[in-house]
């Protein structure tokens, strides 16, 4: 087996002929494993941080998720103290706390059943604004709760393939950093596939990302056929015994058909040596698009075969309550959220402490 901290550069050959490209297109043949193994400096190495500089002490996750969570949160709870603190509960109110609801992207199915609940034998009497936040939280957690299921990893698989998908500026490669970052501190070999061929950005972020977990990586020049670097990346991990391969791939716009077809031939690439794989396509979302968001479901789904979502860049956004929407409507697992560029800012999803947060509960 390979150092943890190498990078495989691969160039095509046999490979690229297989995947149809012609002589013309390739670089003189090399051996189908990767030739030129070099190891990989961090970026950031040349300025570590002064000796002296105290560290700050890192928050709890639940002081982390209700800070990210803080625009949305809110948001909701202003429009909540603005029609409950001095109006009479009745249809009037509850349809205005809809509004409020659906401008937090909830969803109108979601908003209307949490204005129902709030207004269960309350008509024509005063409500505490706290207590419709209880309320809204509790709904929220109802919601979310078949959905918070943990990323189910099969480690008698070797490699365990995860192919992770999204639009670009998601996170997706910051993503594969953090979960690799995950199992590598269980103690799991990894390796990390740069899939995304067309950024030479993407592709130096696993390399760095790689260098500071102890992972393997395979990589390519920019622009390089990334079917055939799915292919060569499975093959690399079942040789080297690897517990779980994550696949980089390109973010592609959910509306343009040739780049979805482009992710449909890395799936059925990576299918040739196992036809059981990818066993997990995780897609991740950017908070902060809302609805855009519920488009991005269905069609990498029916793409891909998407098992499980990632919710990224809740910290940025006042729409959290997208995922309540995605719940309600595609009823598709929540594997983890992000709150933070940190390694440690993502988190596997707990319906009851996101329910809590996005509410503004303590």
């Amino acid at each position: 087996m390979s150092s943890d901290n190498e990078v495989k550069e691969t160039r095509p050959g046999f490979l690229g002929r297989l995947f149809g490209r012609g002589a013309a297109d390739v670089a003189p043949e090399p051996p189908a494993v990767a030739e030129a193994r070099a190891p990989v400096t961090p970026l950031t190495a040349a300025e570590p941080p002064p000796a002296s500089a105290p560290e700050e002490p890192k928050q709890s996750w639940w002081k982390r998720l209700s800070s990210g969570l803080s625009r949305s949160s809110s948001a909701i709870g202003q429009g909540i103290t603005d029609i409950f603190s001095k109006r009479m509960l009745d249809t009037s109110t509850l349809e205005d706390l809809e509004d409020v609801l659906v401008r937090a992207d909830l969803g109108v199915v979601a908003s209307q059943r949490i204005a129902e609940a709030v207004g269960r034998g309350r008509y024509d009497r005063a409500i505490d604004p706290q207590e419709v936040r209880r309320i809204l939280a509790d709904e929220i957690e109802q919601s979310l709760a078949p959905v918070a299921v943990a990323l189910n990893i099969d480690w008698s698989k070797k490699p365990f393939i995860v192919l992770v998908v999204g639009v670009n500026g998601s996170g997706k490669t910051t993503t594969i950093g953090k979960i690799a970052s995950r199992y590598r501190a269980e103690g799991r070999s990894v390796m990390l596939a740069a899939g995304d061929t067309f950024r030479a950005a993407a592709i130096e972020q696993l390399r760095i990302w790689g260098a500071r977990i102890g992972a393997s990586v395979i990589a390519r020049e920019q622009g390089s056929d990334a079917a055939s670097l799915a292919f060569e990346a499975v093959q690399a991990a079942k040789a080297e015994g690897a517990d779980l391969l994550l696949i980089d791939t390109a973010g592609r716009l959910q509306n343009r058909a040739e780049l979805m077809s482009e992710l449909e031939k890395i799936v059925r690439v990576i299918k040739k040596i196992d036809n059981a794989a990818p066993h997990a396509v995780l897609l991740v979302l950017d908070a902060t698009v809302g609805q855009n968001a519920l488009s991005q479901v269905e069609i990498f789904a029916r793409t891909a075969g998407v098992t499980g979502l990632v919710m990224t860049k809740l910290d940025g956004t006042a729409r959290g309550g997208i995922l309540v929407a995605i719940a309600e409507k595609y009823r598709m697992p929540v594997h983890f959220i992000g709150v933070g560029e940190g390694a440690d800012d993502l988190e596997p999803f707990e319906a009851r402490d996101f329910a809590r947060a996005i509410a503004g509960l303590e």
